[in-house]
């Protein structure tokens, strides 16, 4: 074996093993840091990660708790839907249109059967809503509607008095505030929401007003009405700015730039069903924002 041919190899010069010392210095310190310092993750960390975990856990099911309850249907008479209520229950404009003027007429769905043959509805959907269907009682009055309502005190008893129904539209806060349920911050919330909209038009517009509970909207109705349409000047809709258009509480800046780009690319609108073509336009409130718009 050739000793003197591999002693070349392991010959170095002087800039060579400064390196090599070099490199066994990084290494030791290296080593010594890797051996003082503990890398583990601490207990307590876990600890509070597991925590946090289990709380988002507990929010997301509280999240989709919420969700799920805002879908319940509550038994209802099928001859007092609204626009709204039978849009959310999933009518057609048309389907709605039929039951409406069939009530115009004065007349009333006794059965599920009834129903789908005034409206026309599918045989889906009418066994979807059909079990909650609530009609009045056949031997009173056709006009009497069974109302589901909690009562705010079964100890409380009141003195019978002849009820006096007002327009909404005349009320002013002193009278709102005469409603069980209604303060001085509400009724003046519903007042302004008036002077904004330059009068209802609708009473379920009432439903609109931050903080009306379902039992308050039922006392409100029960105690006021419409009784002609508020004079108010309308929207002329092919002619309004978009600045303008913005200030209409239907509509906010987006839908409205939306609306004003829309009317100069196709000209203007003709009826609130041009409108419903535009994307994010409440399709559900059609008929009452119509009120207000002039074409």
């Amino acid at each position: 074996m050739d000793f003197d041919g591999m002693r070349l190899f392991f010959k170095f010069n002087r800039q060579q093993r400064a390196g090599v010392f070099f490199l066994l210095v990084v290494i030791l310190v290296l080593q010594i840091i890797y051996l003082s310092i503990d890398f583990t993750i601490s207990e307590e960390f876990l600890t509070e990660k597991e925590q946090w975990l289990s709380m988002q856990s507990e929010i997301d099911s509280l999240k989709l708790r919420k969700g799920n309850e805002g879908n319940i249907i509550h038994p209802f008479n099928p001859n007092y839907i609204s626009d709204y209520k039978g849009y959310k229950l999933g009518l057609s404009v048309q389907e709605i249109d039929r039951l409406l003027a069939f009530r115009k007429e004065n007349k009333y769905v006794n059965s599920a059967r009834e129903f789908q043959e005034v409206t026309k509805v599918s045989d889906s959907l009418l066994n979807t809503i059909a079990p909650f269907f609530k009609f009045s009682n056949k031997n009173q009055d056709n006009k009497q509607t069974i109302i589901y309502r909690k009562d705010f005190d079964q100890k409380k008893t009141f003195k019978k008095e002849k009820l006096v129904v007002l327009d909404i539209n005349k009320a002013t806060q002193e009278d709102l505030m005469k409603i069980h349920g209604i303060g001085e911050a509400l009724s003046f919330r519903i007042v302004k929401q008036k002077e904004l909209l330059g009068g209802f038009v609708s009473m379920e517009q009432l439903d609109e007003v931050w903080g009306i509970s379902a039992d308050v909207l039922f006392e409100l109705k029960h105690h006021f009405k419409i009784d002609a349409l508020p004079k108010f000047k309308k929207i002329a809709i092919n002619d309004i700015s978009l600045k303008e258009l913005s200030k209409f509480p239907y509509f906010n800046y987006t839908l409205a730039k939306q609306i004003i780009t829309y009317r100069s690319m196709n000209g203007n609108f003709e009826n609130i069903e041009d409108l419903s073509k535009i994307k994010g336009f409440p399709v559900e409130k059609a008929k009452i924002i119509s009120l207000y718009l002039e074409f």
